[in-house]
Formats: structure tokens, sequence, C-alpha cells
């Protein structure tokens, strides 16, 4: 039980079954944990139909209401860490992210030494596909901005297809932690970065859903743009990286 992947949903019986097997038949023993959100599409009937195909790899975390991607992304970190796996991964389900890669940031921990390693679209060979004009000038607009502020190295800040080092998860104080949305995946990285995790953005080509709603709101951006001031606050003013840290942990 070395890899998993954790793919969040939240209304996506359009895609969920896909990509579930498209994970699988990279015949490389990714296993893959849905943390659904009490979709009323159906999309945890789905995946409990699969684990009949996957008895072993497919695993299904049901949760009452929707209560946000960070909290989410949590609960599935503390599952798998819970039992054992050493390589923890963040997937779409709407296949913007191509689990083609997932071998690529894969190597990039296993075999290049990163803690934390990004799927980037803003690295020399990354990109975009089939997004509008006006929402790839938010995402760059907002990873400049992001970067600007926090002084982390890191080119898409944003960015929702990473794969962490069990070591690296288990130094983070996930109490600390104080965003749900979009902000959350900031959040994280700096948490990693201010620990001293070295973090490895790997270009990948990023694209469009073509079924289901985007998740994007007002609220979300509004939590990226107050959040990433936040936290350059708690890191002037605090002890950010003392609050973060898990008492027990030597990063």
């Amino acid at each position: 039980m070395e890899k998993i992947v954790i793919i969040p949903t939240y209304n996506e019986k359009e895609n969920i079954a896909q990509i579930i097997r498209a994970v699988h038949d990279l015949q490389q023993d990714f296993h893959v944990l849905v943390i659904d959100d009490g979709s009323p599409d159906g999309t945890a009937t789905i995946v409990k139909e699969l684990q009949g195909q996957y008895p072993n790899s497919l695993f299904l975390e049901e949760r009452r209401g929707k209560l946000g991607l960070g909290t989410a992304y949590i609960h599935g970190f503390k599952w798998s860490l819970a039992r054992g796996y050493n390589f923890i991964f963040e997937m779409d389900a709407d296949f913007s992210h191509n689990p083609a890669d997932l071998p690529r940031l894969y190597h990039a921990c296993k075999v290049e030494g990163a803690d934390v390693a990004i799927g980037s679209r803003y690295v020399k060979g990354g990109g975009v596909k089939n997004w509008p004009k006006n929402r790839i000038a938010l995402s760059k607009g907002g990873s400049l901005y992001t970067r600007l502020i926090l002084w982390m190295p890191v080119m898409d800040p944003t960015a929702g297809f990473v794969c962490y080092k069990k070591q690296a998860l288990e130094a983070i104080n996930f109490d600390a932690i104080q965003f749900v949305g979009y902000a959350f995946q900031i959040e994280m990285k700096y948490a990693a970065w201010k620990l001293g995790c070295r973090i490895i953005e790997v270009p990948i080509q990023f694209e469009d859903r073509k079924f289901g709603e985007s998740k994007m709101s007002k609220g979300i951006i509004k939590e990226g743009v107050l959040g990433v001031i936040n936290l350059r606050w708690s890191s002037l003013f605090k002890d950010y990286r003392r609050r973060v840290k898990k008492t027990h942990a030597k990063a």
C-alpha cells in the first residue's frame, strides 16, 4: 500500500466512473479514495458499484453536506496516513488533471527527492487547454499575486494536482490549516515550504472539464485574495511555522 489518490467529489456522476477506471488502467498500483460530500446526483452510488470491480483498491468516504474542498482533503490525508500509505495524491474528478501524469508526480517524490510534487501549469512545458481567456487571466493573476505576497518560490501555488510524501503530511498540524476553498491549496504548499519541505513542480497540461459544473465561485475567489494576505500577516507577526508544525514532527 504505497500510493493513494484522493478525489473529492460533489455531483460528479458524469466523470467519476471514468476517472476511477483511468487511474486503475495505469496498472501501477495506485489506490483511489473518493471523498463524497453527499452528492445528490448519486456519485457515491456509482463508486459503491465499482468497488465490486476494484475491491482492494477503491475506497469511499461519505460525508453529510458540502463541507468544502480543504476539509475533504484533510479527511483523506488522515485516512491515508492511518493506513500507512507513503505517497498521497490530490486530483480532481473532472479530468482537468490527466491521470497519465500521476507516475510523473510519483517519480518526482520517489526518485528525485521531492517532499511535495506539484503538477504545474506555469513552469516550462506546462499549460492550459480549453479555458476561456478571462479564466486564464484570473488564474495567472492569482498565481502572480500569491508569489508577490508570500515570496513562496512556487509558480503554480493554486494547483490541485499534488503528490505528498507521507513525512511531509505528518509534519503538518492539520488543525492549524485555516482555509477550505482553493486557498487551502495555497496554504498547504505554504505550510510545507515553511516547514522546509523540498517542492518540485512537474509540468502538466491542464484541460477544462467537459462534463459537470465548475465549483468556482466569488466566495472562493475572495477567500483566496484575503487568505494570502492573512498568511503573510501570520508569517510576519506571528510564528506561523510553530503553529503549523506538529509538536512531534521533525520537519
